[in-house]
């Protein structure tokens, strides 16, 4: 059964024009939010793609890590979480497959744009109505913020 009461985040650093990596294997170097991420995720489960699980340069450390695939079925991996939080971490693709599921979204903006790439939502096309809850600076004098919304899934 799938414990209604997991609060399941959305988490990534994003371009300003809406992409999270330049291309599925890019080691992504650009983020200035990575210590946020640490210390967000430290103790839950962080769900990951398979391009994303290659593009780690360490093992994710005091976190369950659990790697899908694209025919997995996310309410069957979501079941199997038993925790108060778990947290979606890429790529596009995964974001995608769970973006049904998303009860937050956790968004750091940062100040580029790629032209092309990884879209966050790599193949969702439906609209996703957030609600803002806070923002925690990365880096005020750079203008970075994580953004905290709730997903509001009453709305249609």
């Amino acid at each position: 059964k799938l414990n209604i009461f997991m609060d399941i985040i959305g988490i990534a650093a994003v371009t300003l024009d809406g992409f999270i990596a330049r291309h599925s294997l890019e080691r992504v170097a650009w983020t200035k939010d990575l210590s946020l991420f640490k210390h967000q995720t430290k103790g839950h489960t962080v769900v990951m793609g398979f391009n994303t699980k290659e593009t780690l340069k360490n093992d994710l450390e005091g976190r369950q890590a659990i790697t899908v695939k694209r025919k997995d079925s996310p309410r069957e991996i979501l079941k199997k979480i038993n925790r108060k939080k778990c947290f979606i971490i890429g790529g596009g693709k995964t974001f995608s497959m769970f973006a049904d599921y998303l009860t937050h979204l956790y968004i750091t903006p940062h100040p580029l744009i790629f032209g092309k790439g990884i879209k966050l939502f790599e193949t969702h096309e439906k609209e996703i109505k957030l609600k803002y809850e806070r923002n925690i600076p990365v880096f005020p004098e750079k203008g970075i913020f994580q953004y905290q919304f709730k997903i509001d899934h009453q709305i249609k």
